[in-house]
């Protein structure tokens, strides 16, 4: 019955989506993965990986923008919250991750696209444009946690009891805590709180934190975009990690977001971002 209120909660995320909006369902070795694409079939390719548990549905305030000048395709992470199906084979590392995304891709007929990630998102993004450079047209990273410079402990200690043992009020008081009480979507909400407590997930392969070396000869036109709310890190202070390694990336810190406001809150500035 819960996961019928969550699958239930997510279609009224989906019905603030454009009225084009398609699910598309893409076979690899690890399982089905869920893509929910909208906008013109012969724009430039947008990607699009949320945050943890978030799911593809978190854009909502986002797709309609983006969609007047790309395809956007918007993916439920394999083994996260969503409608991705995990096959028999499971993603067990990081080299399984992101050759997961590369088959997503491929099975897309997308040789290359523009790559946009959030958070967990932003981690698997930045991993993956790492590698595999010549495929990302462009990469934007939205408050990429543990990339560019350590998470706060006082926010892990707030993580702590979602870890060890979810449910849907400890996920909901975790969130209005990191965004001082944001007036957030409430059927997206219900994804989220249902989504932690509810659905089975796998274990979640974190990419480590790139050394400086990683970013050696790489030329790939990056926006690091930061929380200056956000209580996962010091916006401040990751800019300046970010501008140590990669001078070349634009970087912006959106003074009033917060790390799970994003990309919602403040959709107009992210999406002006992407659309520029």
């Amino acid at each position: 019955m819960t996961l019928e209120k969550f699958s239930s909660a997510y279609d009224r995320v989906l019905q603030q989506w454009p009225a084009d909006t398609q699910a598309i369902d893409v076979k690899t070795v690890h399982g089905t993965t869920r893509i929910n694409a909208c906008g013109p079939v012969d724009g430039p390719a947008l990607v699009l990986l949320s945050g943890a548990g978030a799911t593809s549905a978190v854009w909502f305030a986002n797709v309609a923008a983006l969609a007047q000048r790309y395809r956007v395709y918007a993916v439920d992470l394999m083994g996260d919250v969503g409608r991705s199906v995990p096959g028999d084979r499971s993603i067990d590392s990081v080299e399984e991750l992101l050759g997961w995304l590369s088959a997503v891709l491929d099975e897309l007929n997308l040789p290359t696209a523009a790559l946009c990630g959030h958070s967990y998102g932003a981690m698997i993004a930045l991993a993956y444009a790492l590698r595999n450079k010549s495929r990302v047209d462009a990469l934007t990273l939205l408050d990429p946690n543990a990339c560019f410079g350590s998470m706060s402990p006082r926010y892990l200690l707030h993580a702590l009891p979602i870890l060890l043992a979810p449910n849907e009020k400890r996920q909901r008081r975790f969130v209005a805590w990191e965004t001082d009480g944001l007036a957030l979507d409430s059927d997206w909400l219900d994804v989220l709180a249902l989504g932690a407590a509810h659905f089975p997930t796998a274990k979640t392969i974190v990419p480590k934190r790139p050394k400086p070396a990683a970013f050696e000869n790489f030329d790939v036109h990056t926006t690091v975009v930061l929380a200056g709310k956000g209580k996962v890190h010091n916006a401040t202070r990751v800019e300046a990690s970010v501008r140590a390694v990669l001078p070349s990336a634009r970087t912006v810190i959106l003074e009033n977001a917060t790390h799970h406001g994003l990309p919602m809150h403040p959709a107009a500035e992210v999406n002006e971002i992407l659309l520029s």
